[in-house]
Order: structure tokens, then sequence, then C-alpha cells
């Protein structure tokens, strides 16, 4: 397949159910509520000494199940959901059309993709892009280089302006992968480790770069903001209702990684944005997921869940975020 050529966003067709209004519904019995809130609990403990951020939403209600909601925790590649809002809300207003090519040279590639479906088809010095590809690459695929070119289009501090905008404070976007790269590796833009770097100096450096990320305040969110976001994209109060359509689809064709969807049954649709540091010395800085579960019966749940300074295992993580996901469902919708 010729990159060059559009791609159509896979999965464009989204149950209505995902952007229907929702009428204002009772909230859970006490018990319900307890029992949930109290699993939460426990699965956050399995965590420490990392830190385990939790908000259940229920979107009919308001309903609100909290553990550690209050602080800021690094979104890594979570943040290229909003990123793709502002993008499509500048489509919504014709300043941006989804056909518009984008030039990329192989100074342009980012690394560290979970499916790069650009780098790795990238061939010559140049090659052009659609606006729409590279949505559906930095969406469904979480591609580096294609979150990267859009924010030339939408920079950061225009994306945070939007969320403003819509009463989304607690999340921030400040700077895209590569700038998280250098915060990691400690190098400034385009800079590269020093030729006679000795493995010990390239310890310690990378080291003083993972410490740095954990203490960063830019591209945080706190999981009340996430859900928050969900919300109002679920409800079609920030895009209009085919940009909506087009985002939630773009979500709901994020497979891998597949976090919570391990612990769904097969009939629930999730609409979910995974991040994920790399582990150093046995600590990964950040591993989330947040996305919108829905029955075939059309009820949802929104769920924002963001780990941090973890010291367990990849298997201990997988099943921590599967068992949240089995643990919601079976608590409220059995």
């Amino acid at each position: 397949m010729q990159t060059t050529r559009a791609r159509l966003p896979r999965m464009f067709a989204v149950a209505l159910a995902f952007i229907a209004p929702m009428a204002m519904a009772a909230s859970q019995p006490a018990d319900v509520h307890a029992a949930l809130q109290g699993k939460l609990d426990a699965l956050s403990r399995r965590t420490q000494p990392g830190v385990f951020g939790i908000v259940v939403l229920d979107p009919r209600s308001g309903e609100r199940w909290r553990v550690n909601a209050d602080r800021a925790y690094p979104m890594m590649s979570v943040f290229k959901a909003p990123v793709a809002a502002a993008v499509f809300a500048q489509i919504d207003s014709g300043k941006l059309s989804m056909e518009r090519a984008i030039t990329l040279t192989r100074a342009d590639i980012v690394g560290g993709s979970a499916v790069p479906s650009i780098g790795a088809h990238f061939h010559g010095g140049r090659m052009s892009f659609t606006v729409r590809q590279l949505l559906a690459a930095a969406v469904s695929d979480s591609d580096n280089t294609a979150v990267d070119a859009l924010l030339k289009l939408v920079p950061p501090q225009d994306v945070t302006a939007f969320l403003r905008a819509h009463g989304i404070a607690g999340m921030r976007v400040d700077m895209g992968e590569a700038g998280v790269d250098g915060v990691f590796e400690q190098l400034a833009p385009r800079q590269q480790p020093p030729a006679n770097e000795t493995a010990q100096a390239e310890a310690s450096r990378l080291q003083r770069g993972y410490r740095a990320y954990l203490a960063d305040p830019r591209n945080r969110s706190t999981p009340d903001a996430a859900a928050d976001f969900l919300r109002q994209l679920q409800h079609g109060t920030l895009l209009s209702p085919s940009s909506t359509r087009a985002l939630l689809a773009l979500l709901q064709a994020q497979t891998q990684p597949d976090r919570m969807r391990q612990g769904l049954p097969h009939d629930v649709q999730l609409a979910d944005k995974c991040g994920t540091s790399y582990t150093l010395d046995g600590l990964t800085a950040a591993y989330n997921d947040i996305g919108i579960l829905t029955w075939p019966d059309g009820r949802s749940v929104i769920v924002a869940a963001f780990l941090t300074a973890s010291t367990g295992s990849k298997a201990q993580r997988e099943a921590l975020f599967a068992d949240l996901a089995r643990t919601i469902a079976d608590t409220l919708h059995p």
C-alpha cells in the first residue's frame, strides 16, 4: 500500500449511542456505589509504591467514583486525543481541510510509536500525507511522527487553549513527542549524545532524564479532566456531529495496546486512548488508558486511569487494567 494515498479512517461506523443526548438518570444505589468504590481503592493499593489515579463517570447521572484523582499524571500518548480534537475543531471552523497535504522529511520522523504507520513505511527524503491520514495514524496507531506533524498545524498552546475554552482546566498540552523524548534523554532538540559517551555516562544521563520527566508538569492531566474531555466528546459539545463521530471512530479503532479491552465482555465497545512510557531500572513513569465503554443497550461508562511510578512488571500492569475494566463491568452492568 502506498502511504501517500489517502487512507480512510478505520471503523468509521460508530454507534450513534456514543453521541446521542443522554437523559439524566438516578444515581446508583448506595450499596453499588460503595461496592465499586471499595474495589477501586483495592486496585489502587495493588500498585503501591506507584500511584494509580482513577475516575469512573456515569455520563447519564454525572455520578463519579474517584481514587487519587486530584493530582496531574503524565499523559504520554493519551495527549494525542486532545490534539486530534483540536485539529478537528479547526476543520469544523474551516481553517483546515481533511485533505490538506503535509510534507514531511526524514528529519521529522519520531521513533517510539506503538504501531509506527508512517516511519516504518517512509521512503526517500520527503513524503506527503493528508490531515486525514495523520489523524488516523496519530490516534488509531499512536504514531509519534503523525501527532508531531499535526502540532505544526495546531501548536500545543492552541490545544491547551481549546481545552480551556471548553472548561477543561486539568489537562494541558505543552510539547510533542520529540519534546518528551528530549526530557527523557536529556538532550536538546536535534542534539545527539556525545560521540565518546561511556555506558556509565549514558546510564547516568538517562536516569537524570527519567527523574526529570517524573517531575515535569508538562503534558499532564488529572483523571477528572480526562473524564470531562471524554464526556464532552461523547455529548457532542466539543466538536460538530461529523467530527465527533470521526474522532470516536478513530479511538475505537485503537486496539493496541489492548489494556482495558482485555477485561471487557466481547459485546462491549471501547473507544479509548492509551499512553505508555518506557521502563528504566524497573520503574515505569506512565501506563494509562482513558476510554468510553458502551454496552449493546446503549448504556455507557467513562473511565480515566493513570498509573505512574509503577514498579510492577508489564504482566502485572496489564492484569491491573484488565481487572479494572472487569470490575467496572461486573459492578455497574452485571
